[in-house]
């Protein structure tokens, strides 16, 4: 299997989903925004040449959630999803849409307006208005959290999907000073060997 990846990306996810289920990879790495990421070859893996995409065998799939279920689905062995009946399951498929529903779209402002835009395109309104909204999105993950080491009862897909969001989160600036369930939250997921090994490949 192959995993096409660029550094501090949403293509963490799989990486870091892939080492904590121990499975092995081909890992291609790409600087973010690389022009290799359009070439005609590179399209045919992710039409938008983007990250992160994975090849195993006849399929090629894009998207880090989609990766994610899939990855599950097919080599998880019944880890890291809770049973369908049990009262896990729904939180973890609230919670596992959640960081792309709710948390990236907020974090894609910030970024894009801090980051990629040349300084005399930046839009000051557009920030404070996309931090304040992420500072009520990452509000309901604290409520929830109250007393849960993870989101779905053990740790889970959901962890690797909107625990990865909030960790950006905070790595934007994200004010998490009044959210102590967020932030032992995060201190946990930071210190999984696996997710220390994935934020490494570079």
């Amino acid at each position: 299997m192959k995993i096409h990846h660029a550094p501090n990306s949403r293509s963490v996810r799989a990486l870091w989903l892939f080492n904590e289920l121990g499975l092995p990879y081909d890992l291609e790495i790409y600087p973010l925004g690389d022009k290799s990421m359009r070439t005609p070859e590179y399209l045919k893996v992710h039409p938008l040449g983007r990250v992160p995409a994975l090849e195993d065998g006849d399929v090629t799939i894009f998207e880090s959630g989609a990766i994610v279920q899939y990855a599950l689905e097919k080599y998880g062995n019944g880890i890291m999803v809770p049973k369908t009946g049990s009262p896990d399951f729904p939180n973890y498929l609230q919670w596992l849409h959640y960081a792309e529903g709710m948390i990236m779209p907020q974090v894609n402002i910030i970024v894009v307006e801090t980051i990629f835009l040349p300084e005399e395109r930046r839009n000051q309104t557009n920030v404070d208005r996309a931090t304040k909204l992420l500072g009520r999105m990452l509000t309901a993950i604290d409520l929830h959290m109250q007393d849960r080491e993870f989101l779905a009862g053990e740790f889970s897909g959901a962890d690797i999907m909107t625990g990865h969001a909030c960790i950006v989160s905070g790595r934007l600036g994200a004010d998490i000073s009044d959210k102590p369930n967020i932030a032992a939250y995060i201190d946990r997921l930071e210190a999984r060997p696996a997710l220390k090994k994935a934020w490494a490949a570079k």
